[in-house]
């Protein structure tokens, strides 16, 4: 896997670190901008991980661009040689499967839509080989996926699912994009699955809705009160299905400050994983569950 650099202007150095989507490009990306945060080097003032690739912003006063891509180079060579192994989070994210909410907006939207006579999940269901929107729901639900990435909209997790490539999920964007998505709508596009933080426009595929904020700037909710995105990349997420009474039960609580997600710390290793991912995957909901 071979790093490609290149400079934006004065003060960036993009990396793109894999063509193609995969938990070896996004591991890579990780461990180089960690080292990076890490090694706390003179001039960079802003680091950004990303789909398979990265963003270094730095001060050229104080730092020689060349002399930086010097050491860019250097920790993306040790990233070849390291034990693909970081210390991570896996979180419970409830979810309310064909809710109302984005059932009313997903109607509202079907001119823009490929399949107008169908539902989001109908739809996926079926372009992915299912048979109906249970089949789809237990196949979206029954293996954890990977936060490579957040951002483009604050606290946005963009999520790859930790299956086998032949058994990822695929679902495309709307044709044209919507001009409203409810807040908190779990979505789908191409191969990743995001959180929408807040409402606005958007164009992925919608499945449900998590009564469970991600997002909170002014950091009122009780456990984003220390960091006002819930999401870091590395992190990963497992969906929980839960009914109308449950979603309601959790806003609830939420609202009244006592909503407490389930949240365990892992250490995560990508060879292991390889190895056998059904398995290593049962091992993450056991630690996950305390089990």
């Amino acid at each position: 896997m071979q790093t490609r650099f290149s400079f934006g202007g004065d003060e960036h150095i993009f990396a793109e670190v894999g063509e193609a989507m995969s938990l070896e490009a996004f591991f890579k990306s990780l461990f180089v901008t960690n080292a990076v945060r890490d090694a706390k080097i003179k001039g960079v003032t802003e680091i950004c991980p990303a789909n398979a690739s990265y963003q270094i912003k730095f001060d050229p006063d104080q730092i020689k661009p060349d002399d930086l891509l010097v050491e860019l180079k250097r920790l993306d060579a040790g990233s070849e040689k390291s034990e693909p192994v970081i210390k991570t989070r896996i979180i419970e994210i409830p979810v309310l499967y064909n809710d109302p909410w984005t059932h009313d907006t997903l109607m509202r939207f079907r001119e823009r839509h490929q399949d107008p006579n169908g539902t989001d999940l109908e739809y996926a269901a079926r372009i992915n080989g299912l048979d109906g929107v249970d089949a789809f729901i237990k196949a979206h639900s029954s293996a954890p996926w990977f936060v490579s990435m957040v951002g483009f909209v604050a606290g946005l997790p963009f999520l790859y699912q930790m299956v086998e490539r032949e058994r990822q999920l695929q679902a495309p964007k709307y044709l044209r994009p919507r001009t409203d998505t409810p807040k908190l709508t779990v979505g789908h596009g191409g191969c990743f699955s995001c959180i929408y933080s807040v409402r606005g426009a958007g164009g992925y595929q919608m499945f449900g809705i998590t009564p469970m904020p991600i997002y909170d700037p002014n950091q009122k909710i009780s456990y984003l009160r220390d960091f006002m995105c819930l999401f870091k990349p590395g992190d990963i997420v497992k969906w929980k299905p839960i009914d109308r009474a449950a979603y309601d039960a959790a806003v609830a609580d939420v609202d009244a400050g006592r909503f407490a997600p389930v949240i365990r710390d892992v250490s995560f290793s990508l060879t292991e994983f390889n190895r056998d991912i059904d398995a290593y995957n049962r091992k993450l909901d056991g630690v996950l569950h305390g089990h």
